[in-house]
């Protein structure tokens, strides 16, 4: 149902989720650590070093935001991981810690590249796997004290890590998307002529909040023109009958992230409206057709660019038709490795976890983007929730 509820109405009906997925066990973590340490092994690497976002939350439990003051932890080859992190944070930072670690300090004059060399020097590693998300400046710190070390790319290692997702991840996967979903049918229900996009995120910060999510709630909300622009344009989007909505929003469930796309018209849609959403149902649904363990990733970008071509959209990035990647990978971070995209000849992998939104963009007209999410299996894909239906049943029996 579009339209015929209130905000308020919306929010009296949601309740903290009812069955949440468990968070994840020490010994999956124990098989995290040991399995970036084969692939060290296979990359020549001695050490492994990551800095505090994604990947620290992935290997030690701890969801710590990057910033000047290093964070990180050292995995080497063989022995207990160090973590180096400011000493006024020691606290804060063993309240999240989930594995076993040799912790070092530093003081705010003190320099935390000096620990990293330190500890290199203790292991005997020369060659040091660096976090591809370290900044920069890190990175070079750390060059400048262990003038030593080789300095590398840990990407093979973090990605062939990060990349395949356990059965605990992929429970905490679905109960984010099936949280993001409801919010999703709920926000369809509050719309009316002359709501603002800043009330409907408002609604779907708080209903995420209400369901459970932890923090705000990642969230584009476009009407009628902003929609042909893929995120959106300065201000704040007024609804008009026979508008085309799109709303792009997730949430984290144990830091694992939902992002699901809906579009549909407010009030009747028109013939072009209709064609072009069909067009993107079926290029979402030969991209998840095409899946396969062993088909490279950029396979599945050419399935759905198949069926624009056919449509006389494109060809490529060429408008009307698609001008973004058709997936991205998705789990601890809504962006992540590898990609459904030209030149990503990644092999998928049963575990692999993927957006699915290959948007039609009729320029300075309207955007249609259906996202939604699968997992790669021993037989294809799998779907964490539904895709939408049809342009005027854009959800669906709930069942």
């Amino acid at each position: 149902m579009i339209g015929g509820s209130s905000a308020a109405a919306e929010l009296a009906a949601l309740a903290p989720w009812p069955n949440p997925a468990p968070p994840i066990a020490s010994d999956e973590r124990a098989a995290r650590i040991e399995r970036a340490r084969a692939l060290m092994a296979e990359a020549g690497a001695d050490a492994l070093l990551i800095g505090a976002g994604a990947s620290l939350l992935y290997f030690a439990g701890i969801s710590w935001g990057a910033s000047e003051r290093l964070v990180a932890m050292l995995l080497p080859r063989r022995g207990t991981p160090v973590l180096i992190c400011p000493a006024f944070e020691q606290g804060s930072l063993e309240a999240e810690l989930a594995i076993e670690t040799d912790l070092r300090l530093w003081e705010e004059d003190e320099s935390p590249a000096e620990l990293v060399a330190a500890a290199l020097r203790e292991t005997g590693a020369r060659r040091l796997a660096v976090d591809p998300a370290l900044a920069f400046f890190q990175a070079e710190r750390i060059r400048r004290a262990a003038p030593s070390a080789d300095l590398v790319d840990a990407a093979p290692i973090v990605d062939g890590c990060r990349a395949l997702k356990s059965g605990a991840e992929l429970a905490l996967m679905r109960q984010a998307k099936a949280m993001t979903l409801e919010v999703q049918r709920r926000a369809a229900r509050i719309l009316r002529p002359g709501i603002r996009a800043s009330e409907v995120r408002r609604f779907i910060d708080e209903a995420h909040r209400a369901l459970g999510a932890a923090g705000s709630s990642f969230c584009i909300v476009q009407f009628g023109r902003s929609t042909a622009f893929p995120h959106g344009l300065p201000g704040d989007d007024r609804l008009a009958e026979g508008d085309m909505v799109l709303i792009d929003t997730g949430c984290a469930v144990q830091g694992y992230n939902s992002d699901i796309t809906r579009s549909y018209v407010f009030g009747e849609a028109d013939a072009e409206q209709r064609q072009i959403w069909d067009v993107e149902q079926a290029a979402q649904q030969a991209a998840f057709d095409a899946v396969r363990p062993g088909v490279p990733c950029e396979a599945i970008d050419a399935a759905a660019r198949a069926v624009l071509e056919r449509a006389g959209l494109g060809p490529g990035y060429r408008l009307p038709g698609l001008p973004h990647r058709t997936g991205h990978g998705i789990g601890l971070s809504i962006h992540e490795a590898p990609y459904l995209v030209r030149g990503d000849r990644t092999p998928l992998a049963p575990g692999m976890c993927f957006s699915n939104e290959p948007m039609i963009v009729v320029p300075d007209r309207f955007g249609i983007r259906l996202e939604d999410h699968f997992h790669v299996t021993e037989e294809g894909a799998a779907w964490f929730t539904r895709p939408s239906p049809s342009i005027d049943d854009p959800f669906g029996d709930p069942a």
